[in-house]
């Protein structure tokens, strides 16, 4: 015989719901007469706002003002650096443009002794490129060699695709191509000059009938591990061209040399001794010599000393000290007076009370951090451009998710107390368990005490991965960083962090439900 459920009639369903409605209020109304908890919330919330702009109030370095607190943007609104030096002509319409590329070296400044160092940075460029302008930020394709990932194609600074892998040297020189047909450049390598291979071919929608298109070198900073930490040296790459040969509308006249940018940007610089420019040689090739680099901005070092969003919300710690510990007392306030025994004679379904308990302290600490970063992030941002800080821009979308985020984790956090707090029925170890999960970790992980391995591991696996989701920093492949916590880097992505969190905060709560319902209160 096969039994069947009987499904609950509409009327127990509307009376379950309005018994909940009535828990919740009854939750509600018990936190928000509890002056204590309505003053720690409150404390909270000016906490996360004054530690995020004090944290982030230092004076601008070197006097910078703020007609020097942006970065350039490229086309699809991501911060960029496009500095390299140039030696250019017009290309009106349809053409090709192939080179040889002889050697790639470069030259860093170690500040060691006085002596520099030799050797192309792995990410130093010297190849061809299309662009729409010379304006930073324009759009553009460019066939290059690198120091150490092979010939490379690569447009609009986000983008690159892999191409011969072998090192470009006098015994093994590269001939690059690319080739023009409408908003249509398709990149090309060789290893002869005879027998070409296919990169890639993009499309630039909306590029100009004519563009500036020639050689060009430049070399992002040098990474140097030393005792005090990993540092960048100023570094140049000098590409070695045969002559050029074009073909289609290319203006006549002699190539120009142009720095673009009119530096070497936040991700490379030049010294006394060394310096961008180019030589013609006699036959009728050129060697170019340039820092910087046409990439993303990404975080770190590398960043010039900039701000990214997630430094505003550096008081997010001490905020949620305060909200877990609110989110605990919650509970174990009711087992210390005993005021549980009152609750659960109203409402004998205990899944429910604690249902309520945890939507009350999660919602009020989801509104604390929703307001303080929609508070501190707008401030923050016109106080770091105002003293001339560069401040790493987002897209709206991003910056909201940052905000909800923050409240989220908030949340998170105040039902993992709740939870920790019915288990163990203690307000001072409750407490301190769950900061020692979340908070320590953090801390210990982006203060740069402990190895970056270490620190990665504990941003997985603890509570702690919550803070992903506040962070902004993109991380590209062919970018030289410190990809590390303590440069606002995690290891798992925003809402992978997150769920980490919640699956701690879901677990406590189960548990707690599973003990508030087999041992008396």
């Amino acid at each position: 015989m096969t039994a069947t459920s009987t499904p609950r009639p509409p009327a127990m369903k509307r009376a379950e719901r309005i018994g909940f409605l009535r828990t919740l209020h009854a939750e509600w109304t018990k936190f928000r007469t509890v002056r204590g908890c309505v003053l720690a919330m409150v404390g909270a919330l000016l906490a996360m706002i004054v530690v995020g702009l004090l944290g982030t109030a230092a004076p601008a370095p070197g006097g910078r003002g703020a007609d020097s607190a942006s970065y350039p943007k490229g086309p699809g609104g991501e911060a960029v650096n496009d500095s390299f030096y140039f030696v250019h002509k017009k290309l009106t319409g349809d053409g090709t443009l192939t080179v040889p590329l002889r050697s790639l070296t470069g030259v860093a400044d170690t500040g060691i002794g006085g002596k520099p160092t030799n050797g192309a940075q792995p990410w130093a460029k010297a190849g061809i490129i299309v662009k729409e302008s010379l304006t930073q930020g324009s759009p553009y394709v460019s066939v290059v060699a690198t120091g150490g990932h092979g010939v490379r194609m690569q447009y609009d600074y986000t983008h690159d695709t892999a191409g011969p892998s072998n090192k470009v040297s006098k015994e093994s020189p590269r001939w690059l191509r690319l080739v023009r047909s409408g908003d249509s450049l398709t990149g090309y390598a060789s290893t002869d000059g005879s027998h070409w291979s296919k990169i890639d071919s993009v499309k630039l929608p909306g590029l100009p009938h004519t563009v500036h298109a020639g050689l060009f070198a430049t070399s992002p900073e040098a990474k140097q591990d030393t005792a005090a930490g990993t540092g960048f040296s100023p570094a140049v790459a000098t590409g070695t061209f045969g002559a050029p040969g074009v073909t289609g509308g290319w203006s006549q006249g002699a190539w120009s040399g142009t720095q673009v940018g009119g530096d070497a940007g936040t991700s490379g610089s030049y010294t006394n001794t060394l310096k961008g420019g180019f030589t013609q040689t006699g036959d009728g090739g050129f060697t170019v010599t340039g820092a910087g680099d046409i990439a993303p901005v990404v975080g770190g070092p590398v960043m010039g000393g900039g701000f990214s969003i997630e430094n505003f919300l550096v008081g997010t710690f001490a905020g949620l000290i305060v909200v877990i510990a609110v989110g605990t007392v919650f509970i174990t306030g009711e087992y210390r007076r005993g005021l549980l025994r009152t609750t659960m004679a109203a409402t004998p379904l205990r899944a429910r009370v604690l249902g309520a308990k945890a939507l009350t302290a999660g919602g009020i600490a989801f509104a604390i951090g929703l307001v303080a970063a929609a508070i501190t992030v707008p401030i923050g941002e016109r106080s770091a451009l105002g003293r001339g800080f560069h401040v790493f821009p987002v897209t709206s979308a991003t910056e909201l998710r940052v905000m909800a985020g923050t409240g989220l984790l908030c949340a998170a956090a105040a039902v993992l107390a709740l939870g920790v707090g019915t288990l163990l029925r203690r307000s001072a170890t409750a407490v301190a368990l769950v900061i020692a999960s979340i908070v320590l970790p953090f801390l210990l992980a982006t203060s740069g005490v402990l190895p970056p391995d270490v620190s990665q591991w504990l941003l997985r696996v603890t509570p702690a991965a919550g803070f992903a989701i506040q962070q902004t920093l993109p991380h590209y492949a062919q970018v030289l960083s410190v990809y590390e916590p303590s440069t606002g880097y995690y290891p798992l992505a925003p809402w992978a962090g997150f769920a980490v969190l919640c699956g701690y905060a879901a677990l406590g709560f189960g548990l707690a439900v599973v003990r508030l319902r087999r041992r008396d209160v």
